[in-house]
């Protein structure tokens, strides 16, 4: 009220600045007020002193704090009251508030400041607290910063005063304090402050004696509780009273872990060939619920005690996370699960290899199993002889077991009568819980072999390492040409289809660019393929990109992506000689192993248990891949059946498409049935959901190795650093990269950038180019000449398929699908696991 109209319009548009208010000062009515509300508030004794402080709206907020950026005056009389308020308003518009606003990404003129009149304190003492360490971001400890007298010179800066850290206990932990220091006193008679210097030596007391910086302390903390965030509070001493002056949120303290709070580290290693990308609700309870109990099953096989399975009940809750939208290992939970296994120390780095885990957990995050006491120690070696024997019998029976899952599986997945289009909600509800207690129950069988698959790959590769001589780089051609692998049997089967095609041009070209029903006229015309084409979908529909994904399309869904691909193959097949999938595969191995005997030879004792390792490697290995095919027929069983969940809650007017059933997590769905779930307003919880999710779609994705500290979601990721490739150096033109090489032989072409697969083709010599890959992208591997992949491991199923079906492949290595674009030349070797890219003059 007290600005003129042009200020007023200056300040409605933006343009009011502290030269504008030079001459502003409240009216000799508002003058009056003041002089009378501070004798009537505050006391009307003649050495009344006063503070005049700034309260802008903006000041001391959560996000940003204008601390010192606006007036405030300290020991004014009653009469000066008037012209300090007019100082305040001023400085709200000086230069360098207006930069500072516009440094926090605050917009437009600021709001005029409102003004605080206190009591003015004159203390022996005085200073700041923080209610959490800011430097640190510990919650546990607050800090106290004090000097004697006035505390102006310490919140200023010119002062650094005695700190003290204080814990939770109300202990001094931690004491810095000055050898010099300054009193700041006011001085009546001199109407200011004078400066009183005060040399300190080793024995003078400190500003504040523990028990006072433990109250000051406390005061911050209950400020931190008043006003529900960690506060940056001044204070003062008086004599024997202690005053709050002035309480503000610690600013850049939210979304900070406290570094006291525990540790979790994450990795999405080989775990996003299974879950890429974003990922919805639906299928990460459905993975989370199965890693659980299938984990659980396996110790038990294991002869785990039950009662160490019950201790470690959260470790199974938790292997697995879903972290702004993603699939992640929680690798600790992961390492104390293997902890229970005997030989965890020898095992460590079978797993590592396995999962693909490109930095090793450090030493002192490992998971102890020292026992307290000579008797726990015993009865623990007791227990680890149980369990390793008991290991080496399920062993010997392990072929038996996977026919014997086999048969479950077949008996389980048959389609149930009637089917599953015309059964009720609850009978839908029904069938699932069923298929999960059956298979569930069983599913140790395949864990089992992955774990035999980690001990006989680690033992196979020291094994030729240590004694196969110039064999020791070819232990992945020696795991090659097994027969018997599902995956690359879909690989075959498009070869067979492109066969039908090879040779004609028109047909050709209807598969490479034309639609669906332009492909469905031609079949008419082509029983026999027409007749492959659907044995194809009746074995290997659920076999898709990002199969394991619930949400995912299936090849019956949309089978333009196979069409494409066998177009392509069919294509090369009329220009070039393309082997047969598995021959090259042969060729490598008997090539290995002819090398290998020439190692060994003479070395009766090596050569037998060299031979016998690798024997048992590639059988699991084999077995490994198959019975995550049979996973994936389990997977699409519940996709269909809660797909048909999704229609049921549609007709009944719960959600407005199916296909939103994938917003709800596990145990909402069944609980709309069995009368448990929390919320039932389903429509409003999947609009929000999709929201959430969208936004994660949007947003970067985490990095692919990160820790978290306390609770996850609450504060920031704290990114891991990842060792960055290095050029060669032997060629300003020539760039390398050094990753894990899967399947030998050198080629040289230009790379395809492929993100998503679908409806993408490549040309003949294109190298494929992927960040992670699922048994989804074969339709791609049979047309690359080549494969690059970010993400993986060598038993992982870009590995495996690759060597099976020879195609130079080299895996993990990070960032290469954002340093490479499609169209660059490079040479891969498979066998060193080199990317070299060529630029070409």
């Amino acid at each position: 009220e007290s600005l003129r109209a042009d200020q007023q319009e200056a300040l409605a548009e933006g343009r009011l600045s502290a030269v504008d208010l030079e001459g502003l000062s409240p009216s000799p009515a508002v003058r009056e007020a003041l002089v009378d509300a501070g004798a009537r508030t505050l006391g009307g004794d003649e050495d009344l002193l006063l503070a005049v402080r700034s309260s802008a709206p903006e000041e001391d907020a959560a996000e940003q704090s204008f601390a010192g950026q606006l007036e405030s005056f300290l020991f004014v009389s009653p009469e000066d009251v008037a012209e300090r308020v007019a100082d305040v308003w001023r400085s709200a518009f000086r230069e360098s508030v207006l930069e500072y606003r516009q440094a926090q990404g605050l917009e437009g003129a600021p709001p005029p400041p409102a003004v605080v009149v206190q009591r003015m304190v004159n203390p022996d003492r005085a200073g700041v607290a923080f209610s959490a360490d800011p430097s640190t971001g510990q919650r546990g400890v607050c800090v106290v910063g004090a000097v004697r007298g006035v505390g102006t010179a310490l919140v200023d800066g010119t002062e650094d005063g005695d700190t003290f850290h204080v814990d939770r206990e109300g202990q001094v932990v931690e004491r810095e304090i000055r050898k010099q220091r300054v009193a700041h006193r006011w001085d009546r008679e001199r109407s200011g402050l004078r400066e009183a210097t005060l040399m300190a030596t080793d024995g003078a007391a400190p500003a504040l004696t523990d028990e006072q910086a433990t109250a000051v302390a406390d005061l911050a903390r209950r400020a931190e509780r008043h006003f529900g965030r960690p506060q940056d509070v001044e204070w003062a001493w008086a004599g024997d009273t202690l005053y709050l002056l002035q309480a503000r949120p610690i600013t850049k303290l939210a979304g900070r872990p406290d570094p006291d709070a525990p540790l979790r580290v994450w990795d999405n290693s080989n775990i996003a060939e299974s879950y890429s990308g974003v990922t919805t609700p639906l299928t990460y309870t459905f993975a989370r619920r199965a890693y659980e109990a299938v984990y659980q099953s396996f110790l038990r096989v294991m002869q785990v005690p039950e009662s160490t399975i019950e201790a470690h009940a959260d470790t199974f809750r938790t292997m697995i996370g879903l972290i702004r939208g993603r699939i992640y290992y929680n690798l600790l939970s992961w390492y104390q699960t293997l902890a229970l296994l005997p030989g965890f120390r020898f095992n460590r780095a079978f797993m590592e290899d396995m999962m693909g885990v490109n930095e090793r957990l450090p030493e002192e995050l490992l998971p102890e199993r020292e026992a307290a006491s000579l008797a726990e120690k015993i009865w623990d070696a007791l227990q680890l002889v149980w369990s390793a024997l008991h290991l080496v019998l399920y062993h010997f029976r392990i072929d038996d077991r996977i026919d014997d899952f086999y048969d479950l599986l077949d008996r389980t997945l048959q389609p149930p009568a009637p089917g599953l289009e015309q059964m009720r909600l609850d009978e839908l509800a029904d069938f699932y819980r069923t298929l999960e207690d059956e298979l569930l129950a069983r599913w140790d069988v395949p864990i089992a072999n992955d774990f035999f698959a980690m001990i006989f790959f680690g033992l196979s590769k020291r094994a030729v390492e240590r004694w196969g001589g110039a064999a020791a780089d070819r232990h992945n051609h020696l795991l090659t040409g097994h027969g018997a692998l599902v995956s690359t049997e879909p690989a075959r089967r498009m070869r067979e289809m492109a066969e039908e095609v090879t040779g004609r041009p028109r047909l050709t070209k209807t598969l490479l660019e034309g639609s669906l029903r332009e492909i469905e006229v031609v079949l008419d015309d082509r029983p026999e393929l027409r007749a492959k084409y659907e044995a194809y979908l009746d074995r290997f529909s659920d076999r898709c990109l990002d199969e394991l994904k619930l949400e995912s399309a299936t090849l019956r869904d949309d089978p333009l992506s196979l069409w494409r691909s066998v177009g392509a193959l069919a294509r090369r097949l009329a220009q070039e000689d393309v082997p047969a999938p598995g021959t090259t595969e042969q060729r490598m191995r008997k090539e290995a192993e002819a090398t290998l005997d020439d190692a060994l030879s003479g070395k009766p004792v090596r050569r037998r248990l060299t031979k016998w390792t690798l024997h048992h490697a590639r059988e699991r290995i084999a077995a490994r891949e198959n019975l995550r095919f049979e996973r994936t027929r389990a997977f699409g069983v519940a996709r269909r059946i809660f797909l048909e969940m999704g229609r049921r809650l549609c007709a009944n007017d719960r959600l407005d498409d199916p296909r939103d059933v994938f917003y709800l997590e596990r145990g909402e769905l069944l609980g709309v049935v069995e009368g448990t779930a929390s919320t039932t307003d389903l429509r409003a919880l999947v609009d929000v959901r999709r929201d959430e999710f969208d936004e994660y779609h949007a947003a970067p994705p985490p990095p692919d190795r990160f820790r978290t500290r306390g609770a996850v979601h609450a504060y920031d990721l704290i990114p891991e650093s990842s060792g960055e490739q290095a050029d060669d150096g032997d060629d300003a033109f020539q760039e390398k990269w050094t990753g894990t090489g899967c399947c030998p032989g050198t080629v040289r072409g230009p790379v395809r950038v492929v993100r998503d697969p679908r409806n993408e083709t490549l040309e003949p010599g294109e190298i494929l180019v992927a960040e992670r890959t699922d048994p989804g992208w074969v339709t791609l591997f049979t047309a690359a000449s080549g494969l690059i992949v970010e993400h993986g491991s060598l038993l992982s199923h870009a590995a495996i398929v690759s060597r099976e079906m020879g195609v130079p492949s080299v895996v993990s290595l990070p960032g290469i699908t954002d340093q490479l674009q499609t169209g660059d030349v490079v040479e891969i070797d498979g066998q060193a696991g080199t990317v070299r890219r060529i630029r070409e003059e």
